[in-house]
C-alpha cells in the first residue's frame, strides 16, 4: 500500500519550533512501507517581516542548516518528504527562490523546484498588497521526480493558477503534483477548493495541497483547507483548520482506469511541444 500525507501547519518565524512542530505531527502518523508527505509552502519560517526569509537565506548560504532538518525528520520516520518551501540565497545575494526540496526516506535529497509564479497581487485582507517578486527571485524550469511508486511533479501555491504548468507536468509523466501552500484566507476562500480540483480533473493525477492556515506572528491569515484528491477531481480528504495531517490511499490503478475511460491527452487538439509551450523557460528538470 503507498500511501500519501499532507501536514498543514501555522508556522511560526521561527525554524527550530517549526521543526519540531512537525517532529510531533509525524510521530502521530502510522508510516506505510511506501509514504508521500508534504509540507506547507515556508514550512520552516513564515509569519515574519518581508525582509526575514532573505536574512535567513542568508545566514544559511549553503542550505545544510534547513536541509539538515528536514533530511532528519525524512529519514527518522522513512517517508519521501516533500518540504514545501524554504528560502534558498541566488548567487547574486540580494533574493532567493522559494524553493520546494523533496528527501528519500534515507534523507537524500532527490530534487528541488524554484517557484515560478510569483504573488505581486492586491488582496482585500489587512496586508492589502503582496509584492514576492521584491525579495524573491522567480524559477524557470519544471520539476518531475521519481520515487518508487509514482512520478511527482512539483509546483507551489500561485502556480496553481497557471493549468499551463500542470499540463507540462503530465506530458512529462506526472502521476502526483504536490501543491504546498500559504493562500490568503480571502483568496482561499473563493478559489482553493476549484483551482485544486481542475488541477486534478484536467490532468488526472493526484494532487496533494498542503496549506498553511490561522492567524500568523505578523497578521497574515491563510486559508488552511489542506485537501488530497483524486484523479477524477474527488476530495479523499480535507483537514479545514488547525495543525494536522489528513492521509489518502495512493492507487496507480485508478489513474489508468480514468484516463482510459476519458482519454483527454489523447483528444486535446492543442498539445503542443514543451520546448514551444514553455519557450520562457530555461529548461525542464526530470529526476
Amino acid at each position: 500500500m503507498v500511501k500519501l500525507s499532507a501536514i498543514q501547519l501555522c508556522s511560526q518565524p521561527d525554524v527550530q519550533t517549526n521543526l519540531a512542530t512537525l517532529d510531533a505531527l509525524l510521530a502521530t502518523m502510522t508510516i506505510a512501507k511506501q509514504h508521500l508527505v508534504v509540507l506547507p509552502e515556508c514550512c520552516l519560517f513564515f509569519g515574519g517581516q518581508d525582509t526575514d526569509q532573505l536574512n535567513l537565506a542568508k545566514q544559511c548560504q549553503d542550505n545544510q542548516a534547513l536541509h539538515h532538518g528536514l533530511a532528519a525528520l525524512a529519514s527518522r520516520y522513512q517517508v519521501n518528504l516533500i518540504a514545501g518551501s524554504i528560502p534558498v540565497l541566488t548567487p547574486a545575494g540580494d533574493k532567493f527562490t522559494n524553493t520546494s526540496c523533496v528527501f528519500s526516506p534515507h534523507g537524500q535529497l532527490l530534487a528541488s523546484y524554484d517557484k515560478i509564479h510569483l504573488f505581486d497581487v492586491k488582496v482585500q485582507d489587512n496586508a492589502k498588497q503582496y509584492t514576492e517578486s521584491q525579495y524573491t527571485q522567480a524559477g524557470k524550469s519544471l520539476s518531475l521526480v521519481d520515487l518508487d511508486f509514482a512520478k511527482v511533479g512539483l509546483s507551489i501555491c500561485y502556480d496553481v493558477r497557471f493549468p499551463e504548468l500542470y499540463r507540462g507536468l503530465t506530458q512529462l509523466g506526472a502521476d502526483i503534483i504536490s501543491v504546498p501552500s500559504a493562500f490568503t484566507r480571502v483568496t482561499g476562500q473563493a478559489h482553493w477548493q476549484p483551482l485544486l480540483q481542475a488541477r486534478a480533473i484536467e490532468n488526472q493525477v493526484y494532487i496533494i495541497a498542503a496549506a498553511q492556515q490561522g492567524r500568523h506572528a505578523n497578521g497574515r491569515e491563510t486559508w488552511g483547507h489542506s485537501m488530497i484528491i483524486s484523479p477524477w477531481g474527488e476530495i479523499l480528504t480535507c483537514l479545514e483548520t488547525g495543525p494536522g495531517v489528513i492521509s489518502a490511499n495512493y492507487c496507480a490503478e485508478e489513474i489508468n482506469r480514468v484516463r482510459a475511460s476519458m482519454p483527454v491527452a489523447a483528444h486535446n487538439q492543442f498539445t503542443t511541444e514543451l520546448k514551444q509551450l514553455y519557450n520562457n523557460l530555461n529548461r525542464v528538470d526530470v529526476l
